[in-house]
């Protein structure tokens, strides 16, 4: 039996690491949104989030979705105020941008922490393809954002 229990927290184990990698994230849509304390109006306004912040999807229930914020903040926010457009949010001092997903690239631009930038197609492992919002695209470092 004890050999039998062994095989099933590893099953378990396995499972549950494949649905922790499996992170969703959004971006708010509108131009500043609301975060609450519960999924209501009604609820406690704990702050507002610009447009284009990255959240990671916890729970989604009718008309509400549960989010964590690149500080690891919890709260709730009305899923009309969300986009599936990916957007991630540099969280280093100041992130570099290259030409291409090579440390030794030419730098296309740097963005300084908190700027979010859209998250373009697939990259190398260990690097994101992202835009600013002024056009200028690159590569950089997955280590340097978050809401990948």
């Amino acid at each position: 039996m004890p050999r039998f229990l062994s095989v099933i927290t590893l099953v378990a184990a396995a499972l549950w690491g494949g649905l922790a990698g499996a992170q969703e994230y959004r971006s708010v849509s509108a131009v500043a949104a609301i975060l609450y304390d519960a999924p209501s109006a009604q609820g406690k306004k704990l702050y507002l989030v610009k447009t284009g912040t990255p959240l990671e999807v916890l729970i989604q229930i009718e008309g509400w979705t549960k989010v964590r914020d690149a500080e690891g903040g919890i709260a709730w926010i009305a899923n009309p105020a969300l986009t599936a457009r990916r957007m991630v949010v540099v969280t280093a001092d100041r992130a570099e941008v290259r030409q291409a997903a090579n440390e030794d690239a030419a730098l296309v631009f740097q963005a300084d922490k908190w700027v979010a930038l859209e998250l373009l197609e697939g990259a190398p492992p260990g690097w994101a393809k992202v835009r600013h919002r002024d056009g200028a695209s690159g590569f950089v470092r997955m280590m340097q954002v978050w809401g990948l």
